[in-house]
């Protein structure tokens, strides 16, 4: 019996070292990782900037908490709020972490209870966060949640107008709902949650977590949008493996979370500062974001041509390097076998294949990963008829 609570269902696979988007299993075989360990990686396996940085620091200091100044904290806020609605930072260790610093934010600003998101959404596994997601097979044996989260339909305009009442201290969502299925938000409706917003003064909370740090060529999804938001989280990708998550808010906020008001032991400690800077530092050069975007499109150009034709394809959608294949069927077992022809992706809900290669994917090893795929689609539409 595993000494480890079985809260994971784990593949049958022991991976022990990668280098770029490859890595490797304990028995030597190779595989092309589309997973990016869920939108973390993104810079990579093995990166060199990461690994000098996180060995020049840790030969310096790992650790003094937040009860002194630190310098370093002040350059990564400055560096991930440049040019951005943002103008203040706090630095945790995980994206739940974040959002939940979110949440007590927005109602200690507003004085307000009602927090406003969204079906199919995912926004962590702790409790505040886990009672926004709008995910009931997540919620599951934990008795009530917490009863001031009010989970509408995506996309549905009739549902938040008939959502926002005098209570309402802010609507929280996600660009594209990562977990969720790999759904976008429609310009009509971002549309209307920004006006909805300024007209009843509500917060928006923007959930980047899987989608921020340039996993849509620019460095956060939102700014695809019409959407200004007052908060953002980010996590994943932000320390490219390093725990590291961090709340970014507008200047209105500053007074809501002064001394006391929150805290935490490690967040943004000496090592996972220096790796977040530099993530950030190589992953914000336009130059990188370009090539992304280049990346993004031409992985999606391949997927519609090599497998939208196939009977199993309902739709392939995303932007950037975040795509959704969904299935009419099968999903479940086209990951399994993926698996076994050397492509590690993950799913996005019971039909959708979601891949996350870093962002350093190179176009060869995307040409690799759709042969596979198309491969396997092609076959099994083939064994269905």
């Amino acid at each position: 019996m595993s000494s480890l609570f079985q809260n994971y269902q784990r593949r049958s696979l022991n991976l022990v070292k990668g280098n770029g988007t490859v890595v490797e299993d304990d028995k030597g075989r190779e595989y092309l990782d589309f997973t990016s360990g869920i939108a973390v990686v993104s810079l990579g396996h093995s990166n060199p900037a990461i690994l000098k940085a996180l060995k020049e620091q840790s030969e310096k200091l790992w650790h003094v908490s937040n009860l002194f100044e630190s310098p370093a904290q002040e350059q990564l806020a400055s560096s991930l709020t440049a040019e951005t609605p943002f103008e203040h930072a706090f630095f945790c260790n995980s994206g739940a972490e974040a959002n939940e610093a979110a949440i007590k934010l927005a109602r200690k600003f507003t004085g307000k209870n009602t927090i406003i998101t969204f079906n199919h959404s995912f926004h962590g596994r702790t409790f505040g966060a886990m009672s926004a997601t709008g995910q009931d097979k997540i919620k599951q044996g934990f008795g009530p949640m917490l009863e001031s989260f009010r989970i509408i339909p995506y996309n549905d305009p009739m549902a938040l107008q008939d959502a926002v009442d005098h209570d309402v201290a802010a609507i929280m969502l996600e660009v594209i709902q990562g977990e969720g299925g790999v759904n976008q938000i429609d310009e009509e409706f971002a549309a209307q949650i920004a006006q909805v917003c300024k007209e009843q003064d509500i917060l928006l909370i923007v959930d980047e977590v899987q989608t921020g740090i340039g996993r849509t060529a620019k460095k956060y999804a939102f700014e695809h949008t019409v959407l200004k938001p007052d908060i953002m989280t980010l996590a994943k990708a932000l320390g490219n493996g390093f725990p590291i998550g961090a709340m970014l808010g507008a200047q209105k906020l500053f007074n809501s979370f002064g001394p006391g008001s929150h805290g935490t032991t490690f967040g943004g400690n000496p090592l996972a500062v220096s790796v977040a800077q530099a993530v950030i530092d190589q992953i914000f050069d336009p130059s990188f974001l370009q090539q992304v975007e280049e990346k993004g499109a031409y992985l999606t150009q391949q997927l519609q041509v090599q497998l939208g034709s196939s009977e199993n394809i309902k739709e392939i959608r995303g932007k950037g390097l975040i795509i959704g294949i969904e299935c009419r069927k099968g999903a479940a077992e086209l990951i399994q076998e993926a698996e076994n022809a050397g492509l590690l992706i993950v799913p996005a809900g019971p039909n959708v294949l979601r891949l996350l290669p870093p962002l350093t994917v190179s176009k060869e090893e995307i040409d690799q990963a759709v042969a596979i795929l198309s491969s396997l689609v092609h076959q099994s539409v083939s064994i269905d008829s």
